[in-house]
């Protein structure tokens, strides 16, 4: 069944955080950046993150900038609009190592790493991911569906 309530557009950021209740289109560009979409699939609402490096350290602000901050302040939000957890699916997006240096450190895939034990550890399953690579991605996340259009982009 096709909702007829459109939907609303949003572009998520490096280093951002969005949930609603609305339905929305949430839009991001990846490189070694990871994304986590969650979805509630009792209420048929989800919100993403899109983080840069795997963890805050306890040095300056701890931000949406760090995976292990980024999940557990999205899955706040879920449960601030009135998700469980148990309701709760993740699909994960991004890690590639596309960008100078981002191999070297392994940027890309350490933050795969703490995306997938971070979930794990709250006990959310990852039911779809597009990680790792040499390119980066475009993702579009349907928060009433929790459909994830996926498009490849190449480094210019």
């Amino acid at each position: 069944m096709v909702s007829a309530q459109p939907l609303e557009n949003y572009f998520l950021y490096a280093s951002s955080i969005y949930a609603s209740r609305k339905p929305t289109e949430i839009q991001t560009v990846l490189g070694s950046c990871v994304a986590v979409c969650l979805f509630d699939t009792m209420q048929k609402t989800g919100g993403m993150n899109h983080f840069m490096l795997p963890f805050w350290k306890g040095e300056g602000l701890a931000t949406a900038k760090y995976g292990n901050i980024a999940i557990e302040k999205l899955i706040e939000k879920m449960e601030h609009l009135g998700s469980e957890r148990r309701h709760l699916v993740a699909k994960v997006f991004g890690g590639a190592e596309n960008l100078a240096g981002s191999s070297l450190f392994g940027i890309g895939r350490r933050n795969i790493v703490v995306a997938e034990e971070q979930l794990a550890g709250f006990g959310i399953p990852i039911v779809s991911s597009s990680l790792g690579g040499q390119v980066g991605r475009k993702i579009v996340f349907n928060s009433l569906t929790g459909l994830v259009y996926l498009k490849f982009v190449n480094q210019p």
